[in-house]
């Protein structure tokens, strides 16, 4: 009998609708403070602060990046289920910058959808990025009552072939960019966002990191890596998931290191974070000292990433068993447990009144 997961077979669908789930970004200058205001709605951030990372957008003129790139993705997965099914529409929602989830599920519900299923793109497990896009997708439903749809979230895919083989084909050619003699010596830096600790400590985010880079470091034949963060914020006093990238590359080079591979492991395309942290800042740094950077791509729009996106959605439309989960750990469930991660206790403000800083842009 064929399987529905791998061929065009006709099959019952058990969802209506796709809906993809993001952190949003400005589309132009004029976006860019409300937008920061929709981010940080809740903490007091000086505005002086919020001005300065606004600075980060105005550099590459005032857009973030990831509008387009989720557009690139979304046509992407739609032209896939139009090949391969499930056929159904796909719609798109962000938490911070528009389409809003508010907006997007108004509409699904005007165009009759009942119950959708959801791809986040975020292919860990964290408050920040799974629970809290849950809890976005709840909050922007309540209005609507009874009309609203019922959306399930599929599970994260850090260890999915569909998402390891791109990520190692981009780390090949990254090192590529090197001598062959060399290649072999030259360490990879993965990267992922920085967490606070408490949230850290009460979630799967580390270990299903350290796996993925497990995995494409053995495919990608590298030797030496290690797992590093970047765009933390908060106040020195909370501890975050270090070291930070700008950090491991000084070791390196106290160490003698004159070549190096860093590849954002934890941010599926090349969006602000990605654009300023690294092509920016790590570069500025590698500059200074006299090291020799390559970064490698993210996962984008490859092939083999779009595949895995239908299949994740067909697996649940379809009612098929999970599978195609590699590696030492298993698939991730796809119905989180009502106490999975739990959100992070806030540092309490600090003698004098001086509010936390604000971090780096995550879009």
């Amino acid at each position: 009998m064929a399987d529905p997961q791998h061929t065009s077979a006709p099959q019952s669908s058990q969802y209506d609708a796709v809906l993809l789930v993001s952190f949003g970004g400005p589309d132009g200058p004029d976006d860019v403070m409300p937008f920061l205001e929709n981010v940080l709605r809740g903490r007091n951030v000086p505005r002086e602060r919020m001005l300065e990372v606004a600075e980060h957008y105005h550099h590459f003129g005032g857009a973030s990046p990831i509008n387009a790139q989720n557009l690139a993705l979304i046509a992407a997965v739609r032209e896939e289920l139009e090949r391969r099914g499930p056929h159904l529409p796909v719609y798109w929602g962000n938490r911070n910058w528009h389409p809003l989830l508010t907006d997007t599920l108004r509409e699904m519900a005007d165009a009759g959808v009942k119950r959708a299923i959801a791809f986040v793109t975020s292919g860990f497990s964290s408050y920040s990025g799974c629970r809290q896009y849950r809890e976005n997708i709840a909050a922007a439903a309540a209005p609507l009552g009874d009309r609203a749809p019922q959306v399930d979230k599929i599970r994260v895919f850090f260890n999915h072939p569909g998402f390891v083989g791109p990520m190692a084909a981009n780390v090949r050619r990254a090192l590529e960019h090197f001598p062959e003699d060399v290649r072999a010596a030259v360490p990879v830096l993965f990267t992922a966002h920085s967490i606070p600790m408490s949230m850290a400590d009460t979630c799967r985010y580390v270990p299903q990191l350290q796996e993925s880079c497990r995995l494409v470091a053995a495919e990608a034949a590298a030797s030496d890596w290690k797992l590093v963060y970047q765009s933390r914020s908060g106040p020195p006093s909370q501890p975050w998931l270090e070291p930070d990238i700008c950090e491991a590359i000084r070791t390196l080079h106290a160490a003698g290191v004159k070549r190096l591979v860093v590849a954002p492991i934890g941010f599926i395309s090349d969006h602000m974070e990605v654009l300023y942290d690294l092509d920016t800042e790590a570069v500025d740094l590698c500059r200074e000292l006299g090291v020799e950077m390559a970064r490698a791509a993210t996962v984008g729009t490859a092939p083999e990433f779009v595949s895995m996106v239908r299949d994740l959605i067909a697996e649940r439309a379809y009612g098929l068993p999970t599978r195609d989960a590699i590696g030492h750990l298993p698939a991730n469930h796809d119905v989180c447990p009502l106490d999975c991660c739990p959100a992070p206790q806030r540092p309490s403000m600090p003698v004098g009144g001086q509010p936390r800083p604000l971090g780096r842009p995550t879009a």
